[in-house]
């Protein structure tokens, strides 16, 4: 898989206690590299970091991507052959009540991060995870493409705008001429899976209700997301790299991971489709606008760009995507979350199988 490309190196993540940054930290010990890990906080109790990384397999690192002292520091020490920059503030409800920890983490870190590579005196190759809302979302029903505009109305997706737009900075003002390092953006959103528990999402909200032997209430049952599984943009960030390493070509550009265009579900039918796999799961519907937070309805990716130069697309469909989200959740809570290492590593296996043949 990937050719051995990620076996024996070592590799920075930043935000790697976070939902997605712990299951690709862990997809890459799994492929035999060494993981270097920084975070601030854990994002929740329980989170999917604490429950897989028992064998303190990941080293975990615990520091501000603000403290670009410390982070020039870090990367001088582990001379990294791969970098995946996720740390952010990821919730649009929180960036509301909290702007300025947004702005400072979204697109403050991401300089950090970009301006500390400028510094780093070896080859690497270093890829950075913005947002499906990076776009400036007017709701039309066709894909947005990578050369769509940019900026959203909410500080979150703002944010994640900015960053891109200080990417490209470096990359032409920096990084265009300078052979050592390399440089890919990675955009995705609405994405599920086992062990995330965070706030104002509707899985960790029905998950917790559920605990709790409650009805989860959805905010506008009607929206509709093309869901994906976690380990879809992951394989994705992961095969961008692989190419990236291989191909100049690739140097600076942005890509699009996210689900068949026709697998678009409402919060609705994610919710019925989840209580087919634990019937412990119940809901009620509450139809209600927050006039005073601007959620999109309808927001979808164009991924003909990864398919075209990467010969990726998603291989999961929404059934598969939600069963295997369920029953994550449901193992881990049915007395099982000691093994929560191996049934996610499995998960992972039965992923690759998925994607065999297509790197």
């Amino acid at each position: 898989m990937f050719e051995n490309k990620f076996k024996n190196t070592k590799v920075i993540i930043t935000g790697h206690t976070g939902f997605k940054g712990s299951w690709l930290s862990l997809w890459l010990t799994f492929l035999g590299a060494k993981v270097y890990g920084i975070s601030h906080e854990l994002p929740s109790k329980p989170c999917h970091f604490s429950s897989v990384n028992s064998n303190k397999s990941i080293k975990d690192c615990r520091f501000n991507i603000s403290n670009k002292e410390k982070l020039d520091e870090f990367f001088k020490k582990i001379k990294p052959d791969f970098v995946f920059h996720l740390a952010a503030q990821s919730l649009v409800r929180r960036s509301y009540s909290s702007p300025i920890e947004t702005w400072q983490t979204n697109t403050i870190g991401t300089i950090n991060v970009l301006d500390t590579l400028k510094n780093l005196k070896k080859k690497c190759v270093a890829i950075f995870i913005t947002s499906d809302k990076c776009y400036n979302n007017v709701e039309w029903e066709w894909g947005y493409r990578e050369t769509d505009q940019l900026g959203g109305p909410d500080p979150y997706s703002a944010s994640k705008g900015a960053a891109e737009f200080a990417i490209r900075s470096y990359v032409q003002s920096f990084f265009k001429k300078n052979d050592m390092i390399r440089i890919g953006i990675g955009r995705a959103g609405n994405v599920i899976g086992g062990g995330d528990w965070a706030d104002d999402r509707i899985v960790p909200d029905c998950i917790r209700a559920t605990i709790l032997n409650k009805n989860v209430f959805i905010r506008n049952p009607k929206s509709t997301r093309p869901w994906q599984h976690v380990l879809e943009p992951l394989g994705g960030y992961l095969t961008l790299a692989y190419h990236l390493s291989k191909d100049s070509k690739l140097h600076g550009e942005a890509f699009n991971f996210g689900p068949q265009a026709t697998q678009d579900s409402s919060v609705a039918d994610l919710v019925s489709e989840m209580s087919k796999h634990w019937d412990k799961i119940k809901w009620e519907n509450i139809d209600i606008s927050d006039q005073n937070i601007n959620e999109s309805y309808l927001l979808k990716l164009n991924c003909d760009k990864a398919l075209h130069h990467l010969n990726w697309e998603a291989k999961w469909e929404f059934h598969t995507t939600v069963r295997e989200t369920t029953v994550w959740y449901k193992k881990f809570y049915e007395g099982a979350s000691e093994n929560m290492y191996e049934f996610s590593i499995n998960q992972i296996k039965k992923y690759m199988r998925s994607i065999e043949g297509n790197i």
